[in-house]
């Protein structure tokens, strides 16, 4: 079987030991790890750089959990990072997504969100409070969106991009979420529709809406 490792920073104990119990449930094999602070974060990352998740709390001592997700951002690009934070107006989860976290968890949230989150972003993903607030129907579109992207063998990265175009995003709101230019997002759409064997945004759109998706 193989193990998740994933990797709370939080420098709450009580917080971090409730999040390691929860995050069991997200299924067998799941390893949480601990960390305080980013100082000790970052050292185990440097350790053991295969973690298949962070799990990030902005309100950290001494470095700021949005300037770790920078550090992460430059150092370990292939490890993903939610966010899971009591700072959850728009501009915290923006700012937040465009220092390269995969998604974000307000801590008002029941536990089954932050389970839900955790399998998205896991299986490539992006999950984010405007997202989440489709209840089922959301977590439905986020399933397609992933069979899909899998269907057509796209990248990590362009699954990302589709699951947003799916909810209807533009290119601008893409980059802003994903914290990429809006140039890149182009380049990912482009090859979204090279894959997908269509030459428009509006014919990739029907094919998602035929496949199940709701855009």
């Amino acid at each position: 079987m193989m193990q998740t490792r994933i990797l709370i920073i939080e420098d709450h104990v009580l917080v971090r030991e409730a999040m390691a119990l929860t995050l069991a449930q997200v299924g067998e094999g799941v390893h949480c790890e601990q960390a305080s602070n980013a100082t000790d974060a970052l050292a185990l990352l440097e350790a053991d750089p295969n973690c298949d998740l962070l799990v990030v709390d902005l309100m950290l001592p001494e470095i700021n959990g949005f300037s770790l997700l920078g550090v992460i951002a430059k150092r370990f690009p292939d490890v993903p990072a939610l966010v899971v934070s009591a700072l959850d107006d728009r501009e915290s989860v923006q700012r937040a997504m465009k220092a390269g976290a995969s998604g974000f968890v307000s801590k008002a949230s029941p536990s089954n969100t932050l389970i839900e989150a955790v399998r998205t972003i896991l299986a490539g993903g992006v999950f984010t409070p405007d997202s989440a607030s489709g209840g089922n129907d959301g977590n439905r579109n986020r399933r397609a969106s992933q069979a899909f992207a899998e269907r057509f063998q796209l990248t990590a990265a362009q699954g990302r991009v589709l699951e947003l175009v799916a909810q209807g995003k533009s290119n601008r709101d893409i980059a802003e979420f994903l914290g990429l230019s809006e140039g890149t997002v182009k380049v990912h759409v482009s090859a979204i529709l090279r894959s997908l064997g269509v030459t428009s945004r509006a014919q990739a759109l029907l094919m998602m809406t035929r496949a199940g998706l709701r855009v």
